[in-house]
């Protein structure tokens, strides 16, 4: 090998040198940081919300009052009321007489758990009384009917805001003959629920 063929490999391997140190380095891309692999975290994952984030805007929280709950129900109230009006019974009680009888007490007491358990409820206690009399004086009889079982509901914790009373006297009778068996059942109280208005 001559000179010149020595100062050619020389060249040559020189250039390759400088050829492989020149080279640019790589700069990481932007999505990429210089923390170890398994700590990077990708842009579109910092921006996201956390999944708790996603659930309080969902279920923001609200307090729903009874009265509302009975306004947004009202087929559920109607087919309640419904259900316990089949099941009342009447309070009956003895001619030209207002006091409680024990059985009457015990509808009275089915009737107060009822309203405690349905507080959006309200009961109108209707007074009346058997075709004997005059009608003023069977009003009046009737009135004091429906005011002694409201009393009673009271002393039982139903509150008087809860509770109407009406008189009809002897103007609504459930059975028209004239003989006691039909005026027995004339002589009551007879109960309406209604929803809170």
């Amino acid at each position: 090998m001559n000179k010149k063929q020595i100062i050619i490999a020389l060249i040559l391997v020189f250039s390759l040198i400088i050829a492989g140190c020149s080279q640019k380095k790589v700069a990481p891309s932007p999505e990429t940081s210089i923390l170890p692999q398994d700590q990077t975290t990708r842009k579109d994952e910092i921006s996201k919300p956390s999944i708790t984030d996603e659930v309080r805007k969902i279920t923001p929280k609200e307090v729903i009052t009874e009265r509302e709950l009975t306004r947004a129900q009202p087929a559920d109230i109607e087919s309640v009321i419904k259900e316990m009006q089949t099941k009342l019974k009447d309070v009956y009680f003895e001619f030209d007489r207002y006091d409680l009888s024990e059985e009457a007490k015990i509808t009275i007491r089915e009737l107060a758990e009822f309203l405690k358990k349905n507080k959006g409820l309200k009961v109108i206690i209707e007074g009346h009384c058997d075709e004997r009399g005059t009608n003023e004086y069977n009003l009046g009889l009737g009135d004091r009917r429906a005011q002694t079982v409201k009393n009673y509901l009271l002393s039982l914790g139903i509150p008087s805001k809860n509770i109407e009373t009406v008189s009809y006297g002897e103007e609504r009778p459930v059975c028209k003959e004239s003989h006691e068996a039909c005026w027995s059942k004339n002589r009551r109280a007879h109960f309406v629920l209604i929803g809170d208005r």
